[in-house]
Parts: C-alpha cells; structure tokens; sequence
C-alpha cells in the first residue's frame, strides 16, 4: 500500500488547520509531534501530508520552515535535526524517488534508527501510478497509508489490514 503522489499534491492545496504553533504548546496541548524526513524536492508532497496529518491532529516539524536553521547545511544543521529527531514524537519518512536518491535523508533514517523506539519511526510509501517509492529496508518499519474511509492509518510492515488510525496512536 502507498498514498498516490496525486493524493498528497491535492492536500497541500487545502488550507491547513494549525495545530500548535510549537512543540512545546503541541505537548501542553496533547498532540502527537513528528519529525518529517523528506527530500527539498517534494515541497508540494510534504505541504500535503502536513495537512493530512494535521486532520488527524498532529503537528509535523520540517527543516526547511525552521527560521534557525542554517541556509547552508553543515555541522549546526546536522545536530540540530538530530536533536529535533530525539525531541518529537515520531519520525516520518516520506519515501519519494526523491527522498530516496537523497543523500540526507538515508543519513536521517539511520540516525532515527539508532535514537528511537522501533514504533515511532513510519515510513509514508508512495506511488506515482506507476511505481511504489521506499527501498526494501524501509519495509521493516510501520507505514502510513490512507484507510479505506480516506484518513490515516498505520499498518504493521508487511499487513494491509487491522491498521490503527493515526489520530488513535
């Protein structure tokens, strides 16, 4: 199962519900916080499952909206997305044909592999209509999808039912 690219596209043409304005109120207020891992080239699909996911009140952090992060990366841009890895909730990947001949985002992935609990890293597959985007190792990790009600849900790998929506995790 993936979300169709033209799924995420149409999203992030609505307009988005704002959750919290930060982490911190996130918290205060109860609300899941997730880190986005994502190619720079996939703006628009990033926009869109942002606003997916805000539906399902979550609020998802993404570098290149961080006021504070360096416009070139280098040291100071790795450990502060390592340490907003280790700070929210989750951590998201959105498997893209992008994301996956990222070289950030493989380095991410592994980062968040070694720093959080096996249940709070999802995958987020894709298909363009026709291909799947995310490599065979991201099939070890739970995966977001679309339920067949049209929210989102998460799958254990390798099942496509018993999924439990996302706004219940």
């Amino acid at each position: 199962m993936a979300i169709r690219i033209d799924a995420l596209r149409s999203a992030a043409t609505r307009q988005a519900t704002v959750v919290a304005r930060s982490s911190n109120e996130a918290r205060t207020l109860g609300v899941k916080t997730a880190f986005l891992c994502h190619s720079h080239h996939d703006a628009d699909l990033a926009k869109g499952l942002v606003h997916l996911l805000s539906d399902a009140d979550w609020r998802v952090y993404i570098d290149w909206q961080d006021a504070e992060m360096p416009n070139t990366p280098n040291r100071e841009t790795a450990q502060r997305i390592k340490q907003k890895i280790i700070d929210l909730d989750f951590f998201l990947v959105l498997a893209t044909q992008n994301s996956m001949a990222s070289r950030w985002c493989p380095w991410e992935i592994g980062y968040a592999d070694g720093n959080k609990q096996l249940d709070r890293i999802l995958i987020v597959p894709t298909e363009d209509g026709a291909q799947t985007h995310g490599n065979e190792y991201l099939q070890l990790y739970r995966q977001i999808n679309l339920s067949d009600k049209n929210e989102l849900a998460v799958w254990q790998p390798g099942q496509n039912t018993d999924g439990v929506l996302v706004k219940n995790l």
